[in-house]
């Protein structure tokens, strides 16, 4: 097994490499939109041809949504599950893009060059850092350093619908002894980091009824209530002065950082006033009390993510509209069950909800629990070590503020331990007009997961 020969193979194919990866994120795979269907099985296709490029036994499984991609490699040793998605973000607003979104460019920036284009960074360009490094490992090898098997979803950007169903009908064959994750991202720039937490995530939605129909303003403007007020009041009502959710039993099973964690964190070089002045922030507006690294790993949310009823067209209509909606979302985090918050949520609304309006709620939305990882076991060390060795600098256990569900299904369908690791940065722009992944991420990525396979082989 030799190491210092698989890093310079992926040294001297990083040409290849990144073709192979411009070719990947050509294809539209927008999970949510049926009218991109066909290409999610395209990208799917790619995807199996490319592994079985490599050697792996890999095969398109279908679902009743998008397909899985699930491939085998044969090894010695320990069995490793790799977890990525191959489905992406819908463009819009696509007049805010610099270059077309599936049309990948390589820029130069003051920061280094980067590839912009839909997905690189979420999550095709860090599922290809895996992939890469086992081509790398069976180019010099012959073999692979440990039994390898992967794991595909097309429907991640789109809640996952197929994925619970697969899992349980596949438990035996995708059960292996530990499950990697490249979906996340650094702490800082060039700072290796090791998801140890990662919170759940709740979905709502309601609407506030009013009048039966639009009402003229002019005769009904006063004695009306109006649908917009009445979801701005309540909207209003979920948060005190200090940011603090306002729900009855928001924080149950909120517990606070353990002062060694804390430190860590404190010392992981993260620069939290670069953070909120590159999205245009002068302070944060959170939870008071709380570092901004609390908040984002640590602290639960309740987030306002769309409101909108009334006329939306040119000029004005003076109408009091019949109705107004809302989205919100909760980030998790501890042990917060999402049922019980839930249903504290919709208690807080109709608490307090004005006679003349009715609330109704989309009974569709789920919820997951916040994840934490067991760092003790002695595959963490391992693969903090291997990451320190690569990018000269002691990597970090982190919290996540977003919320990867799959991490948690991996625990409670195949009791598989989940380890994170990715190399997105703060400012890839996901979900967003001109994502992008620094060349740096990349190139380093796939030797990451190169010493990563030969400390956890």
């Amino acid at each position: 097994m030799s190491l210092d020969a698989v890093l310079q193979k992926i040294d001297d194919d990083l040409p290849h490499a990144l073709d192979r990866l411009i070719e990947l994120l050509r294809i539209q795979s927008i999970s949510t939109d049926p009218a991109y269907k066909a290409d999610c099985d395209r990208a799917a296709d790619w995807l199996v041809a490319d592994l079985k490029s490599i050697g792996f036994d890999a095969a398109k499984r279908i679902t009743p949504g998008h397909p899985m991609v699930v491939a085998h490699g044969e090894g010695s040793g320990r069995h490793l599950m790799f977890y990525g998605h191959y489905d992406v973000q819908p463009v819009d607003p696509v007049d805010l893009w610099d270059s077309p979104p599936f049309e990948p460019q390589i820029e130069e920036t003051p920061k280094g060059k980067v590839l912009r284009g839909r997905g690189a960074s979420d999550d095709k360009g860090q599922l290809m850092t895996f992939v890469e490094a086992c081509r790398a490992w069976k180019a010099v090898n012959g073999t692979l350093p440990a039994k390898i098997s992967f794991l595909f979803e097309g429907e991640e950007e789109s809640g996952s619908p197929s994925l619970i169903p697969f899992m349980k009908e596949n438990a035996d064959e995708l059960k292996s002894d530990i499950a990697l994750i490249c979906d996340t991202s650094m702490v800082a720039p060039g700072i290796p980091s090791i998801a140890s937490q990662l919170r759940g995530m709740l979905k709502d939605e309601f609407t506030i009824v009013g009048p039966r129909i639009d009402l003229h303003s002019g005769h009904y403007g006063g004695p009306g209530l109006n649908p917009l007020k009445e979801i701005a009041r309540l909207v209003a009502s979920f948060h005190d002065e200090t940011g603090r959710v306002a729900v009855e039993g928001f924080y149950d099973g909120v517990h606070e950082v353990p002062a060694d964690l804390l430190r860590q964190w404190q010392a992981c070089g993260f620069d939290e006033a670069q953070y909120l002045n590159e999205v245009g922030y002068t302070q944060s507006s959170g939870e008071v009390g709380y570092s901004v690294l609390e908040q984002q790993w640590a602290r639960p949310t309740l987030e306002i993510n769309g409101m909108w009823g009334g006329y939306q067209g040119a000029g004005t209509k003076t109408v009091i509209p019949s109705e107004a909606h809302c989205k919100l979302t909760c980030r998790l985090v501890g042990s917060m069950d999402p049922d019980r918050l839930r249903d504290a949520i919709r208690k807080h609304v109709e608490d307090r909800l004005s006679p003349d309006a009715k609330v109704i709620w989309n009974q569709d939305l789920d919820g997951s629990p916040a994840s934490v990882m067991d760092t003790t076991r002695p595959e963490f060390e391992a693969a903090r070590q291997a990451l320190s060795d690569e990018w000269d600098r002691e990597a970090v256990f982190v919290g996540m503020g977003g919320s990867i569900p799959i991490a948690g299904f991996f625990k409670e369908i195949l009791d598989m331990e989940s380890m994170l690791i990715g190399f997105a940065n703060d400012d890839d722009a996901i979900h967003s007009p001109n994502e992008k992944y620094d060349l740096q991420s990349f190139h380093k990525g796939m030797r990451s997961w190169a010493r990563v396979l030969a400390a956890l082989a």
